[in-house]
């Protein structure tokens, strides 16, 4: 019940901007058909309707690219560079930065595993990085940070600065979330 307004919302607006046919969407490992008639997605791998937080991503990625979103520019910010996000930090750091440290603190380098199941590619970023496609040209950049004498080990998660054209901050803490949980 919580998802439902949310829900309702995103199948309106992509409805009121698609043709009518099925989709199909890459997200991380998994691809999902998104079937506009009956109103589901579902993850094509596992063969189960989508959590409604990933659903209402998926549906807003794809009102997005009917609509057009920007190339990425390779220009990484911290979600605190972003606009709009007052408020959000808190939720954003327990959701995303916290699981990746408790995760990699002690040994940052586990993190290029990722490369093998997840579309990713290592990055020069912190001490460890990767950057993950979670939609096709929708990069993350995962960061990370050793301890040392001073400070503990640090995380950070970085998006295109186009992000907020494409997502709505909501939907970039869901994000950070799931790609924290993810790796």
């Amino acid at each position: 019940m919580g998802y439902e307004i949310a829900l309702n919302k995103a199948w309106d607006e992509l409805l009121a901007l698609s043709p009518g046919k099925n989709q199909e969407v890459k997200f991380l490992a998994d691809t999902y058909s998104v079937d506009l008639a009956q109103k589901n997605v579902l993850s094509l791998a596992c063969n189960v309707a989508a959590k409604d937080f990933t659903t209402i991503l998926i549906l807003h990625y794809l009102a997005h690219k009917i609509k057009g979103f920007p190339q990425p520019t390779g220009e990484w910010l911290p979600f605190r560079k972003l606009s709009g996000i007052e408020g959000y930090y808190s939720a954003f750091r327990a959701r995303s930065i916290e699981p990746i440290i408790r995760k990699y603190g002690t040994n940052p380098t586990s993190l290029l595993k990722v490369l093998e199941r997840l579309p990713a590619k290592e990055a020069k970023h912190g001490d460890v990085a990767v950057v993950l496609e979670t939609f096709p040209e929708i990069p993350v950049l995962i960061s990370l940070w050793r301890a040392d004498e001073e400070f503990a080990p640090e995380a950070n998660v970085f998006f295109d600065k186009t992000v907020t054209q494409i997502f709505c901050i909501e939907d970039i803490v869901v994000l950070a979330g799931i790609v924290a949980a993810a790796i």
